[in-house]
């Protein structure tokens, strides 16, 4: 049985783990979903041949890449079926990811929710083309396509991405500020400030995954989203909590009613305005609040 600490199989995953992680994630949407194809990616790279590999890191994100790719066909189903708005998985994130502005916008909620809309082969092209800035003739590889197939494929992705994403990165300050009215009207269910900041078209997504209550259905406008978050989330005596924090690379609210972790809260922020507001309450989406998770795209 050979050592662990100087297998060289080992060294390489681990040392490209993160970076694996952010793909499956990226792919995906999902943290539990991305740990189980790293497990796939593992029990296949154990079985190669490294004499055989010119870049393992390339290689890795091909088995990676693939293994999501199936996984996001039997994710389609589930989705299908699920009870309400269905949200990614929120990641406590360290400050780097926040600090890489190319990372934190591929990662928000945001952007993570556009991906949503593509095909599962747009979307694993987007993803490495856009994201990660792998060649067409390996991304052919990875999903079984001729490059020129590749081509045009992330050029569509593009086009449906750009024609729905937030026009321009918007400073973190800007999302605090607003996160800040937020937090605000939650704790003393004053609604004014919120509406100061809510555009008028404004969308509010919950997930509560048929476990927790949440709005079956979007709710949009700014005066239906202030009555709905300062009526303390439709919940009556009890205290609520917003806990500023670092979710997906960009501030965020961790949610805790009477000191019980409730749910996340991430805002989408245009021109100085909310767009969107993300709530996740589906408690199996937010095991991966507490501890940090490292995202990178290298």
């Amino acid at each position: 049985m050979s050592d662990h600490a100087t297998d060289p199989a080992t060294e390489t995953f681990v040392a490209h783990r993160n970076l694996l992680f952010t793909v499956a994630y990226e792919m995906l949407g999902s943290a539990a979903d991305a740990e189980d194809v790293l497990q796939e990616t593992w029990l296949r790279w154990v079985k190669v041949d490294l004499e055989e590999v010119r870049d393992e890191r390339s290689y890795l994100v091909r088995i990676t890449t693939r293994q999501a790719l199936n996984r996001l066909r039997t994710l389609k189903r589930r989705k299908e079926s699920y009870v309400g708005s269905w949200l990614p998985e929120p990641l406590l994130t360290t400050p780097d990811v926040a600090a890489d502005a190319e990372l934190a916008e591929s990662v928000s909620m945001a952007l993570m929710l556009v991906l949503e809309t593509l095909a599962p082969t747009e979307r694993a092209v987007f993803v490495l083309r856009e994201v990660f800035d792998v060649g067409y003739d390996e991304i052919a590889e990875a999903v079984g396509k001729s490059p020129a197939a590749v081509r045009q494929i992330a050029h569509r992705a593009r086009k449906h991405v750009d024609a729905r994403r937030p026009r321009a990165a918007v400073p973190a300050s800007q999302t605090r500020a607003a996160l800040e009215a937020c937090r605000r009207a939650l704790e003393t269910g004053d609604p004014q400030g919120l509406l100061d900041v809510l555009a008028p078209d404004v969308v509010f997504v919950g997930d509560g995954g048929g476990v927790k209550h949440a709005a079956l259905r979007p709710v949009v406008g700014a005066e239906r989203i202030t009555r709905f978050l300062a009526g303390g989330l439709g919940r009556v005596g009890r205290v609520v909590t917003g806990e500023p924090t670092l979710v997906n690379g960009n501030p965020a609210l961790v949610v805790r009613l009477d000191g019980e972790l409730d749910g996340v809260l991430a805002l989408r922020v245009e021109d100085g305005r909310v767009t969107g507001l993300y709530y996740v309450r589906n408690p199996e989406k937010l095991t991966r609040v507490q501890t940090e998770t490292p995202l990178t795209l290298r």
